[in-house]
């Protein structure tokens, strides 16, 4: 039986009450999921929101310049992003989400006689992008320790090959494919591919001497695309706002198929005022790290098998079909993350406050015991 909005959120704040001190705007956001009668660990958000100072600088772009085009805004957006990264803004792009760059790749780089390869499992916009130009897509399986098989990748890749894109870390394994390995993978790349590289979840990969940002520690090769978002350390999903960098002349191809001022007056400013707040990402950062041991210890407790993640999301072996543990949360509404193809048994929660995180505990136990397979 689901339980009512009324005993969710006397269970969660119960649970708060009892876990390590949570900051105030946590609770905000853990409430607002439960008054609305559902706990959302299905989008890889960032579960603390974002920082005092965006959210003064959407409530200040709302009353000031709601009545104006984002040009002004959306200029100082891309400068103070290229300005963070240490590059010209004639390299930046700007998107709807890091999901209107994927979008605006497959329409620069792809079409009807063109293929896209990419992992299975992975981040599927990138293919559904793909398909919508006419486009074929070949997807390869991960290698044995959810690393893209940039081998197979390699061995598949032709005079048709478009595209290349490799999501790091990996959605929804969480996982991550080595920085040495990539540079090496992308020398091989043929001349005609360009190679797209997702770093959606790049703040909570940096505990890795295996990883490092193709933006931070550029590359001289000007077919390599990075994609990043606002929607996960920075807390801003809801705005949508996300960025491309690439070599100029690519810029402005992956430009001429942006949709006319796509990111708004309130977005670019509370962009801004995210990025420069870099305090507030570091907390958010180190509290993923302890978020993510803790979920790893209740597995373990549990005999579950986690896979080991480098993102804000941990996808894990349920011991049975996926399907019933997913129509066991939506019963009692707790959304967590779609089904995977060829992974029938795992499933993939997004990390949520330790109060959610407790109601998502005390839920699984609900279910029949699991045998885990060997």
């Amino acid at each position: 039986m689901g339980i009512s909005r009324r005993v969710l959120l006397e269970r969660i704040g119960a649970a708060a009450a009892g876990a390590a001190a949570v900051p105030a705007f946590a609770d905000v956001f853990t409430a607002r999921a439960a008054a609305a009668g559902a706990l959302r660990l299905d989008r890889n958000e960032n579960a603390y929101g974002p920082s005092s100072n965006a959210i003064a600088a959407m409530q200040e772009a709302a009353r000031t310049a709601a009545s104006r085009y984002p040009e002004l805004e959306t200029e100082t957006l891309r400068d103070a992003i290229a300005r963070s990264h240490h590059v010209s803004s004639d390299r930046i792009v700007l998107g709807c989400g890091s999901t209107e760059i994927l979008r605006m790749a497959a329409e620069a780089f792809l079409g009807p006689g063109k293929t896209l390869i990419a992992a299975q499992p992975t981040f599927d916009f990138i293919g559904d992008c793909a398909r919508r130009t006419g486009a074929g897509v070949v997807a390869v399986p991960l290698a044995r320790e959810y690393a893209h098989d940039l081998d197979a990748m390699l061995a598949r890749t032709g005079p048709s090959t478009g595209m290349i894109f490799v999501c790091n870390p990996n959605n929804p394994t969480g996982t991550l494919t080595g920085r040495r390995d990539l540079e090496a993978f992308i020398r091989r790349v043929p001349d005609t591919t360009v190679v797209v590289i997702d770093e959606a979840y790049h703040h909570y990969a940096g505990g890795s001497s295996e990883y490092a940002s193709f933006i931070d520690r550029p590359i001289d090769d000007d077919r390599v695309i990075v994609t990043r978002t606002f929607s996960t350390v920075f807390g801003l999903a809801g705005l949508r706002v996300g960025y491309g960098v690439a070599a100029p002349p690519v810029a402005r191809r992956l430009a001429a198929c942006r949709l006319p001022e796509s990111v708004n007056v309130v977005a670019a400013s509370a962009a801004v005022a995210a990025l420069d707040d870099q305090a507030h990402v570091r907390r958010c950062a180190a509290r993923n790290v302890d978020d993510r041991q803790e979920f790893y210890n209740q597995c373990h407790a549990r005999m579950l098998r986690p896979v080991d993640s480098l993102a804000n999301f941990v996808m894990m072996n349920s011991g049975g079909p996926a399907g019933e543990v997913l129509e066991h949360f939506r019963k009692h509404h707790v959304a967590i993350g779609p089904s995977i193809a060829g992974f029938d048994q795992f499933v993939r929660v997004s990390l949520g406050t330790p109060a959610e995180m407790a109601e998502f505990w005390r839920l699984w136990d609900l279910m029949p015991p699991r045998k885990m397979a060997m």
